[in-house]
């Protein structure tokens, strides 16, 4: 594939405005500054977890862990509709707590409540740091295997109101052929594209190819310990039920 200059991309990327990754050789490594800020979204089961796991070189914040950990501590019986709440409230206080960190962040973010992300690029830029948007464009095929592969199927009617979100979201950034006001740049991935990458990096240096990993910052509040036994002996594995 080829940038918007008509060039062919490098094996390492520094994006700024709009790169569409879906067709064509996609980059290896993607650079961002020293104390960026990456927002990570999609549809559920697109693989955004697993990316950030593979590849994010920096501190990275994913709703997923917080609500695994409050289910493993629970009795299998109770629903996740009734733990959403405390799941999400936990969730931001680490987010919070991660951006007055400063440092390098990534974060998953499921997308359905936009609020979210206009206070993440409100607050990057109040800190003097650039924001950006990684999206994986999975089809819901994909989504959907991605999750009963994780056995954490999404309700039809949510994963239907993920689906328009993430339609309004690509409808938007194809339209004003640009990021969204404010942030530095969007780069948009289908799921082979996203397969191929490898590094998520920060760099204090304009230079391409170097991997680089971030300093960890300081702690971010921890969630509940867990995961906690059944009387049997056995672990016990997250309900299948809801999004975050």
């Amino acid at each position: 594939m080829r940038d918007s200059t008509g060039s062919a991309y490098p094996t390492a990327l520094r994006p700024t405005g709009l790169h569409d990754l879906r067709t064509g050789p996609a980059p290896e490594q993607i650079v961002y500054g020293a104390s960026d800020l990456v927002v990570l979204a999609g549809l559920p089961g697109a693989g955004k977890s697993t990316l950030m796991a593979r590849c994010a070189r920096a501190r990275t914040i994913d709703s997923q862990h917080v609500r695994e950990r409050f289910q493993l501590r629970l009795p299998w019986w109770v629903p996740y509709p009734v733990i959403r709440p405390l799941v999400r409230i936990t969730h931001y206080l680490r987010l919070y707590a991660a951006l007055r960190a400063r440092g390098p962040l990534v974060v998953h973010d499921c997308g359905t409540v936009p609020l979210v992300r206009t206070w993440l690029a409100a607050t990057a830029r109040r800190q003097g740091r650039d924001v950006h948007l990684l999206f994986i464009d999975a089809r819901t095929d994909e989504a959907r295997a991605g999750q009963q592969a994780r056995s954490r199927c999404v309700p039809p009617r949510d994963f239907a109101r993920h689906c328009a979100v993430a339609r309004r979201t690509l409808d938007a950034l194809a339209a004003a052929a640009a990021p969204p006001p404010g942030w530095k740049s969007a780069v948009v991935l289908d799921r082979p594209a996203a397969g191929r990458l490898r590094d998520l990096s920060f760099a204090a240096e304009p230079g391409l190819g170097i991997r680089s990993a971030a300093r960890p910052g300081p702690p971010v509040p921890p969630v509940p310990p867990g995961p906690r036994q059944s009387p049997d002996g056995t672990r016990r594995t997250p309900h299948p039920h809801g999004t975050i």
